[in-house]
């Protein structure tokens, strides 16, 4: 039997997990916390780059961030619908690994497979504790739920200052070299949004996040439920 995860992290894309919570995912590696992620697609539709490419940056990226797993659903990209049997694998990945915390993309985001992970991400958190759903199955009621921001930002409900750790943040995200690197450009070379400045973008966010809280980065999160604490 497989070792339960503390958090499990679900993404459209590979580094889109990186993106949005790549410091909270390195200071929870750092204190012997069980990580994992677990991309929807191979992003096989990206404008540069291929699908062999970026599974082993996102592999490299894993290393560099401390993962104790990272999987990939190989559902397609720019195809995620609300569809039953795309429900199915997510749920079954949830059964599988039994973590305590879940996030997936905030659900107002530019890009429709960031808004489409984050509902069936959703959908099969519910189905998940459901021990009628596909019965064979164990049932697991995960303990939390967040929302990370890739693209679009609103004020956050929960920040998490990852200021120690944002080199690695920095690393994990270097590792896919073909969407941010301006670098290189050849016949198959397409300018995009990411590697025109992006991750100077992701920083200035992380940046001015940390700001209203008087810290040098900080990485945002949207909770459904009211943040609960017992101290003060």
């Amino acid at each position: 039997m497989k070792e339960s995860l503390d958090l499990l992290i679900f993404g459209a894309h590979p580094d889109d997990a990186e993106i949005g919570m790549g410091g909270t995912i390195a200071k929870h590696t750092e204190q012997g916390l069980r990580v994992g992620v677990c991309d929807l697609t191979s992003a096989e539709m990206s404008s540069n780059g291929n699908v062999e490419t970026r599974r082993k940056e996102a592999a490299e990226a894993a290393e560099r961030l401390g993962l104790a797993m990272r999987s990939n659903l190989e559902l397609p990209d720019r195809g995620l619908y609300l569809l039953p049997e795309y429900v199915e694998r997510i749920v079954l990945e949830i059964r599988k690994w039994k973590p305590r915390v879940v996030f997936a993309p905030y659900w107002e985001d530019r890009h429709p497979d960031h808004i489409a992970c984050s509902k069936l991400v959703q959908e099969a958190l519910f189905n998940a504790k459901l021990r009628r759903y596909i019965p064979h199955v164990p049932a697991h009621t995960v303990q939390e739920s967040y929302f990370y921001f890739i693209n679009d930002v609103i004020p956050p409900d929960v920040m998490v200052d990852v200021t120690a750790v944002y080199e690695k943040k920095r690393s994990s995200l270097k590792a896919y070299r073909s969407q941010f690197e301006a670098a290189g450009a050849g016949n198959d070379y397409v300018h995009t949004p990411l590697n025109q400045g992006y991750l100077e973008r992701v920083e200035a966010r992380d940046q001015l996040l940390g700001q209203q809280r008087s810290v040098p980065y900080a990485e945002g999160f949207i909770s459904k439920l009211p943040y609960l604490t017992n101290l003060f």
